[in-house]
């Protein structure tokens, strides 16, 4: 049967080798998801992004992908867009600790972006697998809305381990207190409302005991163990990032940003599943879920202005053709629109907004094109195959203009998309 020829290459090579996928229910059958074993190889980190937070179709595909990678490829860590510090009492309850109805009480102060039911489904698999499921948060504290989920952590540690710098985090977490929020959105500008010298002194502590803690790295393990120095160490470092980011973000509301400054936040996601894969079994492979414009492996820019080197470029550059980027999207439907509004509970409102029929040259389109339903592409062939390829995917209800087929690995796309319906109070 000849192919249709759509004046799009690439729209034709989808026409040709998209595979289509039967379900989107997370509880469904699996086969149809077979093919993707061959696309990912020997990856030991697939990520799972998405083009908006908060919408249902992605959530199911991102469960149905943990589901197959988990029973029949034998991945055994998720990792999520969720605070490294806060990670572990998940973990802890994910590995079968404390009762099944104690986790919506954990993940209460948490932005609700997809993160319960995937914990739920661990919980139920690692009864009765031979290999459970472990997570792992990898984010900056709070998304950055709050050094304390991680400088709390610090604080006992150093009161096993060396109480004599007790005072100084006692004073960074009195200031981490007065503008702590659900989020970066709500944090940065009270951050920046903050007067200079407390702005500074934060910074000064942190750096200072960082540096001590890199320093005296053997009196800690003597007194504290291995693991524990190197889990406290870590947050902290996750400490520092994120008061660099409420800096880079203040400057950014304000107009005033570095080029690229909020790239602080992504290295240090990057640098978490790294130290994930380092401090698990040796052949360890891991689910990454966060969204696109973290997982892909191009630079981000907005109106040609470089804003940003996302957590999957740095993975790229680490690990090679070992990390696959996974980009998930959408030719139609509606997503929640994050506006930011300090006063809300997360520093923005959600609207449900339609999204515009699909750009030329997106790949959205090029998939409308190619006449595909639910479907899943194998971007690293076609970017063998194909010359050019698309120059644009969703972000949101905009596009961001990137070379897909250089930023993602694979590609799913949805017919639909739909605003999740167990958003209430996300934005109140």
């Amino acid at each position: 049967m000849p192919v249709p020829s759509h004046g799009d290459p690439f729209a034709d090579w989808l026409h040709s080798h998209a595979v289509p996928l039967a379900h989107l229910d997370p509880d469904a059958p699996l086969d149809d998801l077979e093919p993707l074993r061959g696309i990912i190889g020997g990856a030991r980190v697939v990520a799972i992004g998405e083009h908006s937070h908060f919408v249902h179709e992605f959530a199911q595909l991102r469960q149905r992908i943990l589901r197959f990678l988990a029973e029949r490829c034998g991945f055994t860590v998720l990792a999520f867009e969720y605070g490294f510090s806060e990670g572990f009492p998940l973990d802890a309850w994910a590995q079968g600790e404390g009762a099944d109805d104690d986790l919506s009480a954990r993940l209460a102060a948490a932005i609700p972006i997809g993160l319960e039911e995937p914990l739920r489904w661990i919980r139920r698999h690692n009864r009765t697998a031979s290999s459970p499921v472990r997570f792992a948060g990898i984010d900056i504290p709070a998304a950055g809305g709050s050094l304390l989920p991680a400088l709390e952590p610090v604080a006992d540690y150093l009161r096993q381990v060396d109480p004599e710098v007790l005072p100084a985090v006692e004073t960074a977490v009195r200031i981490a207190e007065s503008f702590a929020g659900g989020s970066g959105a709500v944090a940065a500008p009270a951050w920046a409302r903050l007067a200079a010298a407390e702005q500074d002194a934060l910074s000064a502590i942190l750096t200072r005991l960082l540096i001590r803690f890199r320093s005296v790295r053997p009196l800690y393990v003597s007194r504290g163990g291995r693991h524990g120095y190197d889990v406290a160490l870590r947050s902290l470092e996750g400490a520092c990032h994120a008061d660099y980011t409420f800096r880079a973000m203040a400057d950014l509301f304000a107009g005033t940003g570095l080029t690229a400054d909020t790239s602080a936040r992504d290295a240090y996601m990057a640098g978490s599943v790294r130290w994930h894969l380092e401090h698990s079994e040796p052949g360890t492979r891991v689910v990454l879920v966060a969204h696109n414009a973290h997982i892909q492996k191009a630079p981000i820019s907005f109106n040609g202005q470089l804003t940003g080197f996302p957590m999957g470029q740095h993975l790229h550059d680490a690990l090679g053709d070992e990390y696959f980027a996974f980009g998930l999207t959408s030719t139609a439907g509606h997503i929640a629109e994050m506006r930011r509004d300090e006063n809300a509970r997360f520093g923005f409102t959600l609207d449900d907004t339609a999204l515009e029929p699909p750009e030329p040259g997106s790949v959205e389109a090029a998939f409308a094109d190619a006449g595909l339903g639910l479907a899943m592409a194998d971007l690293r062939r076609a970017n063998r195959e194909v010359p050019g390829g698309p120059d644009r995917i969703r972000m949101q209800s905009t596009y961001l203009h990137t070379p897909v087929l250089d930023a993602f690995d694979g590609i799913i796309d949805t017919p639909a998309s739909t605003v999740a319906g167990d958003l209430e109070g996300a934005s109140s």
